[in-house]
């Protein structure tokens, strides 16, 4: 645990992309910190979520972020059995990884449908919920590559840099509502970092200010800034918690 503390009791929270890694790291801050916490993952880790929810004490669901009856099927479940949703966490992802003229148009879509369109699916159906309260957060997880680029990932990259205009649009015009919309940009040890063989890692590492990949539970307490009382006031920004990659 870091040495911040957060208060979110009455508060509830859908995290996206929670199985494991960043997204399990920030669900696992929101629960610790009073907040009801919904674990979501793609139907394919339905059972690495509801284990991960379990351990927590939290509600772990299995949702296709590229289908909007799913989607708003989940968020009407949050609804229904907290009262209310104050906190969304865009963090759902896939990885498509091929060279531009390797890549196929299923690659491009469907890398692009999970970040990108899953982002849009649930901010859209989370905000006659936050209009009503006249109150939500909104954060997105978008990534270095989406404002640098990186071989073999224009598929991630345009899907990262679409979330980037996409936080900057939602956060204008929500913000009369009362709600907040930003963007992490992360830079820590997860499944992707882990399959690149040890000597590039320590290529990449040598690359970063502070030397290191951050721990996936170093990304949360941003978040939880993020969706807290006191952020709010900061809306449309895009936060590196990158180790200083992106100076």
């Amino acid at each position: 645990m870091p040495n911040l503390t957060f208060d979110f009791p009455g508060r509830t929270a859908i995290v996206t992309g929670a199985a494991r890694g960043l997204g399990l790291e920030f669900a696992r801050l929101f629960h610790e910190s009073g907040a009801t916490v919904f674990l979501v993952d793609a139907d394919a880790d339905a059972d690495a979520v509801a284990l991960a929810a379990g351990e927590l004490g939290a509600v772990g669901v299995a949702c296709d972020v590229t289908s909007t009856e799913a989607v708003e099927a989940l968020v009407n479940l949050a609804v229904a059995t907290a009262g209310r949703l104050d906190i969304i966490v865009n963090n759902a992802g896939i990885l498509r990884d091929r060279r531009l003229w390797k890549l196929s148009d299923q690659d491009w879509a469907e890398v692009l449908d999970v970040h990108l369109g899953g982002t849009f699916r649930l901010t859209r159906a989370a905000v006659p919920v936050f209009r009503e309260q006249r109150y939500g957060r909104v954060i997105n997880v978008t990534s270095y590559t989406g404002l640098r680029g990186n071989i073999g990932q224009a598929n991630y990259g345009a899907a990262k840099a679409g979330i980037i205009g996409f936080t900057k649009t939602a956060a204008k015009e929500l913000a009369t509502f009362g709600v907040t919309v930003n963007a992490i940009s992360p830079n820590a040890e997860t499944r992707m970092i882990g399959s690149i063989p040890e000597e590039k890692r320590q290529e990449l590492a040598a690359t970063i200010p502070l030397g290191r990949f951050a721990a996936p539970s170093e990304m949360a307490t941003t978040t939880a800034f993020l969706a807290s009382e006191e952020a709010g006031y900061i809306t449309g920004v895009i936060r590196p918690v990158d180790g200083g990659i992106s100076i």
